[in-house]
């Protein structure tokens, strides 16, 4: 199973698109409302966006799509285009290159930065372990919120940098 983003689309828990939710403006309104306050609090946990101001958060937020992913479904796929960015509220995957596991992701790790920043295909694949909750990112907003909020584009330098250096210790090792 692989995971398809259809940004036209609300997802909801149980999976799967649906027709606009039921209940009319004003439920639909409250529901979003509490979904964006979750997101925040998920968010701030993220070490990620721990240097980001309320408002830097609240911009993260309103571009984030919130997903439920179900065990056993491909978030990436190793050597195809990245068109996300990923951020692990709840739940665990596993990282696979050329079929060998590489690295566990939990909640507060994030993945998908190097392939929306350089259209290169992907170096991994990201399975979902256990039924995960995640933050999607598309790569055009992504890049623009790089480029507007300072406080994310230095975590996401030293977390990009700090991944390098494993890898190498890895490959030295």
């Amino acid at each position: 199973m692989r995971l398809r983003l259809r940004p036209d689309r609300r997802v909801h828990r149980r999976g799967g698109a649906c027709r606009p939710c039921r209940g009319g403006r004003r439920a639909r309104q409250a529901r979003i409302v509490s979904r964006r306050s979750e997101l925040l609090d998920g968010l701030v946990r993220v070490p990620l966006f721990s240097a980001c101001s309320k408002r830097d958060l609240g911009i993260v937020a309103r571009h984030t799509e919130v997903v439920e992913v179900a065990p056993g479904t491909a978030l990436t796929e190793e050597g195809t285009l990245g068109d996300a960015f990923f951020v692990v509220l709840e739940g665990r995957a596993a990282v696979r290159r050329r079929g060998q596991a590489v690295s566990t992701l939990g909640p507060g790790t994030w993945f998908g930065e190097l392939a929306v920043l350089d259209p290169a295909p992907r170096d991994a694949r990201v399975l979902a372990e256990t039924t995960m909750i995640v933050g999607v990112i598309g790569a055009r907003v992504f890049r623009a919120m790089v480029r507007d909020v300072p406080a994310l584009t230095e975590k996401l330098l030293r977390g990009m940098a700090r991944r390098l250096r494993e890898a190498d210790l890895r490959q030295l090792g």
